[in-house]
C-alpha cells in the first residue's frame, strides 16, 4: 500500500490487488442484486398469474360441513373448473346467500324429479344409480314431487341426503346458471386424498 505525507498525516492508497478485489466484490454485488430482483419479479408474476387463474378459471375451495360426505369431507380442498353445462352426477359449486355450496347435479332443465319416502331418486321415471351415497333418505324436503326443473336451472342434492340442504327445499331450490361457479373436478388436499373427484 502506497503512502503520501500530508501535513502530519499519512494517506494510504490501496494496492493494485486490493483495488481489483474491491472491483470484483462490487461487480458480484451488482450481479447478485440484479439476480435477486429478477427472481422477486418472476415470483411476483407467477403469483399474480396463479391468483388470476384460481380466481377466473380454476377456483380452489375448502369443504366445510358434511353434506357431501362420503365423497367430500370437511377440511378437504378441491379445484373447480369454470363450466356452465352439467350432466347428471357432476359435482357443482355455486353461490347461495354469499356462500359457496357444493352439491351433485341430479337433473337438468325440463327433467322431472321424483323422490320416494325411502329416498329413491327418479329422473324422468328412471331410478338413479347412486353409488356415491352412503344411505338413502328423503331428508329435508318441502317441495312437491314429481318436480319439473325450470329452464336454465339444475336440480342439486348433497351426497349425505339426511343432512344436506339443497334443491329439495324452497330455501335453496334449483340452481341457475348465473349462480354456478364451476364443476368440482379435483381434490388437492390432504395429499392422502389427492385425485379426481367422481
Amino acid at each position: 500500500m502506497g503512502r503520501k505525507q500530508e501535513g502530519d498525516k499519512y494517506l494510504q492508497y490501496p494496492t493494485l490487488d486490493q483495488m481489483e478485489e474491491e472491483i470484483s466484490r462490487l461487480k458480484y454485488r451488482k450481479r447478485y442484486g440484479r439476480a435477486l430482483r429478477g427472481t422477486v419479479y418472476s415470483l411476483a408474476v407467477v403469483a399474480a398469474v396463479a391468483i388470476l387463474v384460481a380466481t377466473l378459471w380454476m377456483p380452489v375451495l375448502q369443504i366445510t360441513g358434511a353434506s357431501m360426505a362420503p365423497t367430500l369431507v370437511d377440511g378437504q380442498f378441491v379445484v373447480a373448473v369454470k363450466k356452465s353445462e352439467f350432466q347428471t352426477g357432476d359435482i357443482t359449486a355455486f353461490y347461495y346467500n354469499n356462500k359457496i355450496l357444493i352439491k351433485r347435479v341430479i337433473a337438468s332443465a325440463g327433467d322431472w324429479v321424483d323422490i320416494s319416502e325411502n329416498g329413491d331418486v327418479y329422473v324422468n321415471g328412471v331410478l338413479l344409480e347412486e353409488p356415491y351415497i352412503k344411505e338413502k333418505s328423503l331428508g329435508e324436503c318441502n317441495i312437491e314431487f314429481p318436480y319439473q326443473v325450470p329452464d336454465g336451472k339444475v336440480f342439486v342434492m348433497g351426497d349425505d341426503r339426511a343432512v344436506s340442504l339443497d334443491s329439495r327445499t324452497t330455501a335453496v331450490g334449483p340452481v341457475s346458471k348465473e349462480q354456478v361457479l364451476g364443476r368440482v373436478v379435483f381434490r388437492v388436499w390432504p395429499l392422502s386424498a389427492f385425485g379426481r373427484v367422481e
